[in-house]
């Protein structure tokens, strides 16, 4: 029993990750192909991943939003857990990032599930909610540009129906958003975010220490 969560030393983390985490080949190798990349930090970890496709199950969710692709891990692990006839609107402006999103999701078989917009996320957004979408969507993860956090997430929970849930990546941002001395656009914003969410009464949420944070916010 602990009043506590768990400091995960290297070595409790590697047991964790060993024990629980059931890995594909797929997704082994994105992880790799990733980690050469400069900007290798922005993709989630494997248990993140996982939880998101539980989460994906749980609701027998069929239509979802991927609002940041990057290298296309999360779009994979929610395409994996979605349906046949499931669909996840991924969101992302970088051509070179999610050329290598698409390779891997054809080598996993999903890709049929996964539409791309190239385009800035709220204006993909937007034009979900003109063409009379809003209400249709299961699930949204936000893993974006950080400086649109509110704006995605108003958005989302737009386009959510009752009961549909978001998923708020980076809501801890390292450990910055408690220290008061640190003042940046990013850190602000996130502290923004989260102090957004604690009292919107239209969300049940849950911020869990996974990864770099994630907040849960389920519309009510």
């Amino acid at each position: 029993m602990s009043a506590n969560t768990l400091n995960l030393t290297p070595a409790v983390y590697a047991y964790f990750q060993k024990i629980s985490v059931r890995d594909t080949e797929v997704l082994q190798k994105l992880r790799e192909q990733t980690q050469k990349m400069s900007m290798s930090q922005m993709q989630i970890s494997p248990e993140q991943g996982q939880f998101m496709g539980l989460l994906i199950e749980l609701m027998g969710a069929r239509k979802t939003l991927d609002i940041g692709v990057f290298t296309g891990y999360s779009a994979l692990s929610v395409a994996m857990a979605l349906p046949p006839d499931g669909k996840v609107i991924a969101c992302d402006l970088n051509v070179e990032w999610t050329k290598i999103a698409q390779r891997f999701w054809e080598m996993a078989g999903v890709a049929h599930k996964i539409d791309l917009r190239l385009a800035p996320a709220l204006d993909t957004l937007q034009a979900l909610i003109d063409a009379n979408e809003a209400g249709t969507f299961d699930f949204a993860f936000i893993d974006a540009d950080k400086m649109n956090y509110l704006e995605y997430y108003e958005k989302a929970l737009f386009l959510l129906r009752k009961g549909g849930l978001i998923a708020i990546d980076n809501v801890l941002w390292s450990g910055d958003v408690a220290d008061p001395s640190i003042h940046d656009e990013n850190t602000c914003m996130i502290r923004k975010v989260n102090e957004t969410l604690l009292t919107d009464e239209r969300v049940t949420i849950s911020m869990l220490p996974i990864g770099d944070g994630l907040t849960l916010a389920l519309k009510r």
